[in-house]
């Protein structure tokens, strides 16, 4: 999703989005949860900076991203003591080909990135941080400086971290 909120004019898109990142973890996690059980294993959840904070744009995917924090929070609670790890992984932006198919306010794909995607994390070394959190069971990985100090200055100064959002997004970057 790409759009501010004022300006869709159908939200039943946001259904859609919800379905795709926030109950396509469930359903697979509800499904996967007894093979984890034997086995003592680990769920990865991919959520984004916007699982933490909003993001001016994408008040859609934040929220589902919101949601899948929240029941995987929750989920590490109940499972840790079948063994199972739960680590959560926040991306800033990636240079993927998602954006292209980002939803605009009409809830049709915008086709086109307004991110500089040459000036993001590749696809790669997302990949590469993302196994490595999984080869330790990190409990979570917070992937760039910008998310780490966002992290803390929200405590102390939360319209800072809302301005530098919304910088974010309009530099595409």
């Amino acid at each position: 999703m790409w759009a501010n909120f004022e300006d869709v004019r159908d939200i039943s898109f946001y259904e859609q989005i919800m379905r795709v990142n926030y109950l396509g973890s469930v359903y697979c996690t509800y499904y996967a949860l007894p093979f984890l059980k034997k086995t003592k294993g680990q769920i990865v959840g991919i959520s984004s900076l916007a699982g933490k904070n909003g993001i001016p744009k994408r008040s859609g995917y934040a929220a589902s991203k919101h949601a899948m924090v929240g029941f995987f929070d929750t989920l590490r609670i109940e499972v840790a003591e079948h063994g199972i790890s739960v680590t959560m992984i926040y991306p800033d932006f990636v240079a993927t080909e998602t954006r292209k198919r980002a939803l605009g306010a009409n809830g049709k794909p915008i086709g086109k990135s307004s991110v500089r995607e040459s000036e993001v994390m590749s696809a790669e070394k997302c990949a590469q941080l993302i196994i490595q959190a999984a080869a330790t069971r990190k409990r979570e990985l917070m992937m760039t400086w910008r998310g780490k100090v966002g992290l803390w200055v929200k405590l102390i100064a939360p319209g800072v971290v809302d301005r530098v959002a919304k910088k974010a997004i309009i530099e595409g970057r």
